[in-house]
């Protein structure tokens, strides 16, 4: 009789403590809404919410920086354990001040052009120091510098989601190369 009931209380709590060795990522979505100083969604905060189905190590003191200079994307970076997440933020246009539209019309920027496109054959690294791995894969869509697609790397599996560096070549989120 206990026996049963010990074993139903485990599984029950087996959930409750694998949920709390990964990071939430909600509390990640709220510290990049104080950083940003913006919403998600709107103008100068993230362009989404942390995909919930990551499962990141639990970290103490994430630390949070722009990118760039351009300020376009979050980077939610672990010292222990490591792990780096890079969260794109919405830019929106400035509009300019009514006295100073010009009278005629601006051709809107030219969209960058994809370096990768789909059906090309490309090679994903993933790698840091100390280690690198690459994979040969087949891209599931266009994608210029620094834009992300999904890759195709086995049949039997779904594609993964890598970022284009460069014509053939594709690195995982989250690593330095």
């Amino acid at each position: 009789m206990i026996r049963p009931i010990l074993t139903i209380a485990l599984l029950t709590a087996a959930p409750a403590v694998a949920a709390q060795s990964f990071q939430s990522t909600a509390q990640l979505d709220e510290a990049i809404v104080q950083f940003t100083g913006a919403s998600i969604g709107m103008d100068g905060g993230a362009q989404m919410r942390v995909d919930s189905r990551l499962k990141l190590a639990k970290c103490a003191m994430p630390q949070f920086s722009w990118l760039s200079e351009r300020q376009d994307a979050v980077v939610v970076n672990c010292m222990a354990p490591a792990w780096k997440v890079y969260v794109p933020v919405r830019r929106l246009a400035r509009a300019l001040p009514e006295r100073l539209v010009p009278a005629v019309a601006v051709a809107a920027p030219a969209k960058p052009e994809p370096v990768i496109r789909r059906g090309d054959p490309i090679m994903v690294e993933a790698g840091a120091e100390g280690f690198s791995i690459t994979r040969d894969g087949v891209a599931m869509g266009d994608a210029p510098v620094g834009g992300r697609l999904m890759v195709k790397v086995d049949p039997a599996k779904p594609p993964i989601q890598a970022i284009a560096m460069e014509s053939g070549r594709a690195a995982l989120p989250g690593f330095d190369r």
